[in-house]
């Protein structure tokens, strides 16, 4: 029997045709539940302000309006009553007859002077009088009333307009989660981006393990949540997120998925759920974006593509590779059987020992030779132009991620090499192309 965790870079079969399940939080981070039988059902008069703010657009209209409209016609109704009572309505022609408010000899009337009195738009030529003290009233009571359902109506819409769910709208989460190989640790990672160039103020990162569980008593728990650890003990969950970052959870003994190897993952059910929390640069309200990813979208044995690069004077975000991942050579076996072994001195085949001499760390910039291109009869091949590169150790060999012209893996040497060595030896350069999800 074999030493070495096997390794693998295509999903099985299995993985690629399993049935979607039902989610708990939608991608754009709409929870999934439904509350049904609600009995205490007066709770939400108890706040009516947020249970006003929460309603969907087409409803806030609708309650707008009404409550403007009956407003005014509850008000309309009084003062024609007012009018009625007092014989107004009867000797409104008569001379030396002083009304309750002159000129109101209808109900329509009524009903406009209640508006010009809640609006205070005044035209003039419905008054009241002075010989009317119950009209006094009245009008005192309305002006009240009114700047309370001023206050109350517009407080609302002016909240709806400005929630700060609204600028989430531009905060992106990868379509995938990856799992592969960092500083010979399996991590679990996705990646995250702010599309705005107002930033996002302390902002945070957690996220959940959602799946079914059963207690040893046999107690069955749907929809358990447990915590995933992406940092909150070093302060790696606060992200100065001013260009995408690839979040990464490391799998080690404290985390759930510690002992599930690739074929594990592929046959469990669950769904991971990232919460992004922050506060809006502009206004200093706290914003939250959610995502979430199912079991059939953690891929095992993948890694993002680079985003970032360097142009004159400033970083250049390529949000095209946002999404974009490429394989990468990972063990198949559990991270507590990946620790195991290189706890013995056991080594995998794809991670040989690296030697503690130093690299260079000072080399941005690398050339590539073309591999379309031909050589000119010497034995020295031709180079591509310079390009931004980010070397990855993987496999025993220099990865060099080319930021602009795509990714080229030099499978001359084996680690450990320098980047010296590498550029004037290195002949058998090949291109991996990014995968696109």
């Amino acid at each position: 029997m074999s030493n070495f965790c096997p390794t693998s870079l295509v999903p099985s079969p299995f993985f690629l045709l399993k049935k979607p399940r039902q989610r708990y939080v939608q991608k754009d981070g709409k929870c999934n539940v439904h509350h049904g039988n609600v009995q205490e059902t007066y709770r939400y008069l108890s706040d009516l302000f947020t249970t006003l703010v929460d309603l969907r657009w087409r409803l806030s209209f609708f309650i707008f309006t009404l409550v403007y409209v009956v407003n005014w016609l509850f008000f309309g109704l009084l003062w024609w009553l007012i009018a009625l009572i007092r014989g107004d309505l009867l000797h409104a022609d008569e001379e030396g007859w002083t009304p309750c408010v002159e000129n109101l000899n209808s109900f329509v009337s009524a009903f406009l002077f209640s508006i010009e009195t809640e609006t205070t738009i005044g035209y003039g030529y419905r008054v009241i009088t002075e010989k009317c003290p119950e009209g006094i009233i009245l009008l005192l009571v309305q002006a009240i009333l009114g700047s309370i359902v001023n206050a109350m109506m517009v407080g609302c819409m002016f909240v709806k307009i400005s929630q700060p769910k609204n600028r989430a709208e531009t905060l992106m989460f990868s379509h995938k989660a990856v799992i592969s190989l960092r500083d010979n640790k399996l991590c679990l990672m996705f990646r995250v981006g702010d599309l705005r160039n107002s930033h996002i103020v302390e902002a945070s990162i957690r996220a959940k393990l959602i799946r079914s569980e059963q207690t040893k008593e046999g107690e069955f728990i749907p929809l358990n949540q447990t915590d995933i650890n992406i940092g909150f003990d070093t302060g790696d969950d606060r992200l100065f997120l001013v260009s995408p970052l690839i979040i990464s959870h490391e799998i080690n003994e404290k985390s759930p998925f510690w002992e599930m190897s690739q074929a594990q993952i592929e046959k469990e059910e669950f769904e991971i759920v990232v919460i992004l929390e922050g506060m809006v640069e502009a206004t200093g309200m706290t914003c939250q974006a959610r995502s979430s990813y199912l079991d059939t979208e953690v891929l095992w044995g993948y890694r993002f593509t680079p985003v970032l690069s360097l142009e004159k004077g400033f970083y250049e975000v390529d949000y095209n590779n946002f999404h974009d991942i490429y394989e990468a050579n990972t063990p198949s076996c559990s991270a507590k059987e990946l620790a195991a072994r290189l706890r013995d001195g056991q080594l995998l085949p794809h991670l040989p020992l690296l030697s503690p001499e130093p690299r260079a760390h000072n080399q941005n910039r690398l050339s590539f030779r073309d591999p379309l291109s031909h050589t000119s009869g010497s034995s020295r091949p031709t180079w591509r132009k310079r390009a931004h590169v980010q070397l990855i150790s993987t496999e025993g060999v220099w990865m060099a991620a080319a930021l602009q012209k795509g990714v080229y893996l030099c499978a001359d040497f084996s680690c450990p090499i320098s980047v010296s060595l590498m550029l004037s030896h290195c002949v058998n350069i090949e291109p991996v192309r990014p995968l696109n999800f």
